[in-house]
């Protein structure tokens, strides 16, 4: 009797490692999808427009999961997801479109690799997750592989551009932190919808007064728009909102360094971007980063595993950070 149930522990401990894992994989999948933001904006979309982009990104896009699964807030979620748009969606895309025009785009994209760092301060604070010495080496070596990786010798600093990157990493961090605490009151595209809903309401009428309304475009750039809204944002976000549900907050974070990988990745094979030396160890140290910050003892089924409950259970707000 030993003998059988030591071998269905084992089996139950396998099982719980393949779902942790095929969890981790798909909601990697979300910032690889944004990795591919450069590429389409760059080719496809407007120039010049990055608020009107970002705004046409989330609102249409909530707008339709609103429209199919028919479930608005109630009582407290109002706000919250008020809040939760405002943090991922709304003033995040805010803060990256003033440090996009203040800095070069590898001092942003360097300073945007600082999330990892505050999500698990903010994870011990909030969540009660306790901060592994790995995950803060990890952390310190995504910062050093995305600046080697897209940081140029000629970038110039500018004062507001640090401030607004920086702020960008914490309102981020803070949005994954406070979605792990709430939990998920209902299914996922529904609670996926009304952040974008939320957010995008917050963009476009500063897009309209900053950027002024949208020119006339052609079917290259439509196409853009279909992409962006669907996979880029309607899918990537309900995959990165379940993997924030489901797994340690800072473990989720580390994913998010994948996707300037990704878009220097896009840069070399389709636009013909050259890759240095540096640029290839820098890629090489952020997956390695990633890799480290998502090893963890396994101690129990994962946070969400084992039914369709909508919260994240009580377990959860004691999970280890990272690695």
């Amino acid at each position: 009797m030993d003998v059988v149930d030591r071998g269905e522990a084992v089996g139950g401990a396998q099982q719980r490692v393949r779902s942790d894992v095929l969890l981790t994989v798909t909601t990697a999948a979300a910032p690889v999808l944004w990795g591919t933001t450069y590429l389409v904006t760059t080719e496809l979309l407007p120039e010049g427009r990055p608020l009107l982009v970002a705004a046409l990104r989330a609102l249409p896009a909530g707008l339709l999961l609103l429209a199919v699964t028919r479930r608005l807030p109630s009582g407290a979620w109002w706000w919250r997801a008020a809040v939760l748009g405002a943090l991922n969606i709304g003033v995040f895309f805010a803060l990256l479109f003033v440090a996009a025009y203040r800095l070069p785009g590898g001092v942003a994209a360097t300073l945007g690799a600082v999330q990892p760092l505050v999500v698990a301060g903010l994870g011990a604070a909030l969540l009660g997750q306790r901060v592994r010495p790995g995950t803060v080496v990890a952390g310190f070596a995504g910062v050093a592989g995305v600046a080697l990786l897209v940081l140029r010798s000629t970038a110039r600093l500018d004062v507001t551009g640090v401030v607004a990157g920086l702020a960008g990493a914490v309102v981020m961090a803070l949005g994954v932190v406070l979605t792990a605490r709430w939990g998920r009151p209902v299914p996922l595209l529904a609670f996926t919808g009304w952040q974008l809903t939320a957010g995008g309401l917050l963009l476009a009428p500063l897009a309209l007064a900053v950027e002024g309304p949208l020119p006339r475009v052609d079917a290259g750039a439509v196409a853009g728009f279909v992409y962006l809204g669907l996979a880029g944002t309607a899918l990537a976000y309900a995959l990165w909102f379940r993997g924030v549900g489901r797994l340690p907050a800072a473990r989720v974070s580390f994913l998010g360094l994948l996707s300037p990988v990704v878009a220097a990745v896009l840069g070399w094979v389709v636009l013909g971007q050259a890759l240095n030396g540096w640029q290839v160890a820098g890629a090489a140290l952020v997956l390695g980063s990633v890799l480290v910050a998502q090893r963890r003892p396994v101690a129990g089924p994962p946070a969400g595993a084992g039914g369709d409950a909508h919260t994240v259970p009580r377990a959860a707000a004691t999970r280890t950070v990272g690695a």
